[in-house]
């Protein structure tokens, strides 16, 4: 049989992305530390505790297994409850350690993109108000001017907010993530508040750091009209423009719209030098005014979807080739900063990855900025609300002993990374099911 493959252009960065409190242990001083202690907001009643033990020092062997996977990058975050455990007083030492991470990272070939907030916050922000409060703003941006001033030699790829959208929604509305609100005018406020935030978080890194590249992460959630009805049309639509692109436009051209206000923040345009998109799955809407959750339409998997373990995620690797043609628009540099699945067995992974990345070659080959990709996960971590159900790394972790394991997707994605593309041979080893799709003929 001849042989092809789908080759990404030189430089295309290779990676996986991590989240502080998911990997690091013992981070006490935060809001999810103290939402982990209230019974049943976590399932099972699991605890981050250790977590991956990041903050005891194992990174150095997860980096190393990154580095030797073929891996050229990899995206963390810092928690700023360690770096500034009461307002205005900083810890010199946090910062020392995450300069040794970063070091780390360096001397294994892995360029970092470091993320200044990844859904958790300080008590004593909490106890302020939190993201409800315009003070946050000023807070976030002298984090931001800590931070950056501590590790900018170290960094030049910066993300300021992970999933703005998704974290107020769950935070917010839902009630999944602290403090549990369930107010929909609370969810509007704290994504504009964040915006500002934004806003003032890219100009103080600008300051000190002109060459710096900073974006954000954001979570694009695929939505479909479930049947060809006008109504399921208008339902999709306006999910869409509420839940993914209302944050982003702004920092595009200052304007913002419905739901986050009306009319211009001049200091937000141009607050992006790239955009980074958190895509795991698409959902059908259906119009219905009963679920005030979600406006207007109701969401489920198409029929017949391959689905995750847990039901989490469908297989939906054309969303992500619709988020980017979306993304492509802006006129950005893309970088897919979260893509994964949870899947403990590793049977659906293999596929999962092979076709989102054959996605993503093709937009790659329509000459779209796509400048790298970063697989959820490296190693299974504490999965927020899901605790730790799920498993989304590459590496299997048992969390009583520390012991990790690779998963056969741990092994094809190395490949994927050293080949720099998706070949048939390997297409054939790990998921031979594909072969006629991928590689027709």
């Amino acid at each position: 049989m001849a042989e092809a493959a789908f080759h990404f252009p030189p430089n295309f960065l290779w990676g996986t992305a991590t989240a502080a409190h998911q990997v690091e242990g013992n981070n006490t001083g935060n809001d999810w530390w103290q939402w982990e202690l209230e019974p049943g907001r976590i399932q099972r009643g699991d605890r981050s505790g250790l977590a991956c033990d990041w903050w005891g020092g194992r990174w150095r062997e997860d980096f190393d297994r990154a580095a030797e996977a073929g891996q050229n990058a990899h995206r963390l975050s810092v928690e700023w409850s360690r770096i500034e455990p009461r307002p205005g007083i900083w810890d010199e030492a946090a910062l020392a350690h995450y300069r040794e991470m970063l070091r780390g990272l360096h001397q294994r070939g892995l360029r970092p993109m470091v993320t200044l907030h990844h859904f958790t916050n300080p008590l004593w922000l909490v106890e302020q108000g939190g993201w409800e409060s315009e003070s946050v703003i000023g807070r976030f941006e002298h984090f931001t001017r800590k931070v950056v001033e501590a590790l900018h030699d170290l960094v030049d790829m910066w993300c300021t907010i992970n999933e703005p959208n998704g974290y107020a929604y769950s935070a917010y509305t839902a009630g999944a993530f602290p403090p549990g609100r369930r107010d929909i005018r609370a969810t509007f406020r704290v994504m504009h508040n964040m915006l500002l935030a934004h806003g003032a978080s890219y100009h103080a890194i600008h300051d000190i750091q002109p060459a710096a590249e900073v974006g954000i992460a954001q979570h694009i959630r695929g939505m479909q009209p479930a049947t060809p009805s006008p109504l399921d049309g208008a339902a999709s639509r306006w999910q869409s423009r509420v839940f993914n692109e209302s944050f982003v436009l702004p920092l595009r051209d200052g304007r913002l719209r419905f739901p986050l206000g009306r009319g211009r923040e001049r200091a937000l345009a141009g607050t992006l030098d790239f955009l980074g998109l958190n895509y795991y799955t698409r959902d059908r809407v259906r119009f219905d005014l009963r679920l005030p959750g979600q406006p207007f339409g109701r969401h489920f998997f198409a029929p017949g979807a391959e689905v995750s373990p847990a039901g989490f995620i469908a297989n939906e690797p054309e969303g992500l080739f619709a988020a980017l043609r979306w993304a492509h628009r802006l006129g950005l540099p893309i970088y897919i900063t979260e893509n994964g699945v949870e899947d403990a067995a590793d049977q659906l992974r293999p596929r999962y990855l092979l076709q989102h990345l054959h996605q993503l070659w093709h937009a790659v080959n329509f000459a779209w900025p796509v400048r790298g990709y970063y697989h959820w996960t490296l190693v299974d971590n504490f999965e927020w609300e899901r605790g730790w159900t799920q498993r989304f790394g590459l590496w299997a972790l048992d969390p009583e002993t520390q012991a990790r394991t690779p998963r056969p997707s741990a092994h094809l994605y190395a490949e994927i990374c050293k080949e720099n593309g998706l070949s048939s041979a390997l297409t054939a080893r790990y998921a031979p099911e594909l072969m006629a799709r991928l590689f027709p003929g």
